[in-house]
């Protein structure tokens, strides 16, 4: 399990496809080791608290957090409160999004116990590796960073923030200050992954070795999430600013009026067909996933029921799957208390994680006095 995925000298504007087929054939392999032998690994994942967590953050990521976990794999799972900020003139409701996400966790079956959640602002040695990671890329670098360049191309009129450029470095600490080697991305968010590599193979290239002789910093592989893209009620990517979504934590009845304007087509005959009927086969995937059927099967079975026996199938399954989810996180969300409980654990845990990692730094860029 020591082969890696080699990345150019400067950092590059997008991800080959040739990088791309390495990416998924690691991933591949990964999978295939982390249920003989979990504890070679430590994933690194998160989420920004702009919003409340929707069922596309469930199957897309959390549901898949809660099986690696399940299977022995330490997870560190960051709360990016510093990242509401890097695009946006205030925080909103901050605190209020950070406990809602965290209930969000617990409901799902994330074991504190067994996984770290922290916030970025309560780990101060995670946000002091910025600085000698700055210094290991250059701002053309950063410019080429696909996330970066949205940002640049979707407001033209915003000037860009610092935080907004450094963005990719800020990951790369998240990765690297708990010295995680797997990451859960999809497609998009590959680049930030050779971020990561590129500064923990130049760190060791400048600064050597700790004490050990090994590299301070492992190169994190990219774990390719398995999940399909999941659209949003309007057919457009599911997002909490476009208000397309169905929220984890909403009833039984909210979820049946949202999926009720879900939008369909006027053909009567079910079919999965992903290209040439987008919105019906979201549909049909919604069902599959929430009952762990084939979307194909699924769509057989339905036959000429027309999008509103689909509706039906969608809903029924939508809130069977999710009630014992919805009945535990009303639980957690009447008792603040315990979750900020929780919350400071993880943050301490993360906090004794990312000192250690940056007396080592120290150490090798000799400024340990």
């Amino acid at each position: 399990m020591n082969q890696t995925i080699t990345v150019d000298e400067q950092l590059s504007e997008e991800i080959s496809d040739a990088s791309l087929q390495r990416s998924l054939a690691r991933s591949r392999q990964i999978e295939e080791d982390i249920s003989t032998h979990p504890g070679r690994y430590r994933i690194l994942t998160g989420d920004r608290p702009t919003g409340r967590l929707h069922i596309g953050h469930y199957f897309g990521s959390l549901a898949n957090r809660v099986r690696f976990q399940n299977l022995g794999v330490h997870t560190m799972l960051v709360v990016a409160d510093y990242q509401v900020i890097y695009d946006r003139d205030g925080v909103g409701q901050l605190q209020e999004n950070v406990l809602s996400g965290l209930a969000d966790y617990l409901a799902c079956g994330i074991d504190p116990e067994q996984s770290t959640i922290f916030t970025h602002s309560s780990v101060t040695a995670l946000n002091q590796l910025l600085l000698p990671f700055l210094s290991l890329v250059t701002v053309p670098e950063l410019q080429r960073n696909p996330t970066v360049k949205d940002e640049l191309s979707n407001n033209p009129h915003r000037p860009m923030s610092g935080l907004m450029l450094t963005f990719p470095v800020h990951q790369a600490a998240d990765i690297l200050f708990c010295k995680a080697n797997l990451v859960p991305v999809g497609k998009d968010q590959l680049p930030h992954i050779e971020v990561a590599r590129v500064i923990a193979r130049r760190f060791d290239e400048r600064y050597g070795r700790g004490q050990a002789g090994d590299p301070i910093f492992p190169q994190p592989d990219a774990l390719m999430s398995p999940a399909p893209a999941i659209l949003g009620l309007d057919g457009t990517k599911m997002s909490k600013s476009r208000g397309n979504t169905i929220e984890i934590g909403m009833t039984a009845d909210e979820t049946a009026k949202l999926i009720k304007r879900a939008k369909t087509d006027s053909e009567r005959q079910i079919t999965f067909d992903p290209v040439n009927r987008p919105e019906v086969s979201n549909l049909v995937q919604l069902a599959a996933l929430a009952t762990g059927g084939e979307p194909q099967q699924i769509a057989d079975e339905l036959g000429d029921a027309g999008g509103g026996g689909l509706k039906k199938l969608v809903t029924e399954a939508l809130n069977e799957h999710f009630a014992p989810i919805r009945a535990r996180r009303a639980e957690l969300a009447a008792d603040p208390d315990h979750l900020r409980s929780v919350l400071r654990e993880g943050n301490a845990k993360a906090t004794a994680i990312a000192e250690q990692t940056l007396a080592e730094v120290r150490q090798a860029m000799q400024m340990a006095y």
